[in-house]
């Protein structure tokens, strides 16, 4: 009822009588394609139902040329997943564990530290890794401080990179840092 709003043949029964941006631009993508918001939606109702992520291919008229080094982006997509739930409580113990122990948070792969690069902008800032990844798990279970480790963003990447994931110490390898 809300996209009314933005629809000049319905807005006099509209929901909401202003609209905001959002439903503005989802009328603009949706108002002269009436067949891709059939899909669309029934895509999203079939993942409710469902209890499964979908993926919506969009299709672009847009052709790029080679030689243009640039791309459209910034359209507002909406997306569903499954995320793993992830403490922050346990996060903060593992910083303030090491912070306790060393005296200041180092990424466990290449000893980066964001507060000495960074002064006080980096203090406290690094990534947490589960050593144990959430998604292998096959129900909620918990965390134990040794379950973590510390490690720049560079870093956390590389060993997502790929599947199989690489263990800290095959990241060390490739660094030729072996402690």
């Amino acid at each position: 009822m809300n996209l009314r709003a933005h629809d000049p043949a319905r807005a006099d029964k509209a929901g909401l009588k202003a609209g905001n941006h959002i439903e503005r631009e989802v009328w603009g993508d949706f108002a002269d394609d009436p067949l891709h918001l059939k899909e669309t939606a029934d895509a999203i109702r079939q993942a409710i139902v469902s209890g499964k992520a979908i993926h919506i291919e969009v299709e672009s008229d847009e052709v790029l040329d080679p030689n243009e080094v640039e791309a459209p982006e910034g359209r507002l997509l909406t997306v569903m997943h499954y995320r793993r739930e992830r403490s922050r409580k346990i996060v903060k113990a593992k910083k303030q564990d090491v912070l306790k122990k060393l005296g200041r948070l180092t990424c466990e792969a290449c000893s980066f530290d964001f507060a000495e690069r960074y002064g006080a902008r980096g203090d406290g800032f690094i990534e947490c890794h589960h050593i144990k990844p959430l998604a292998d798990l096959a129900e909620a279970g918990n965390t134990r401080l040794a379950d973590l480790a510390l490690l720049c963003a560079n870093c956390h990447r590389m060993l997502h990179a790929k599947r199989p994931w690489l263990s800290i110490d095959e990241l060390r390898t490739l660094l030729n840092l072996e402690r």
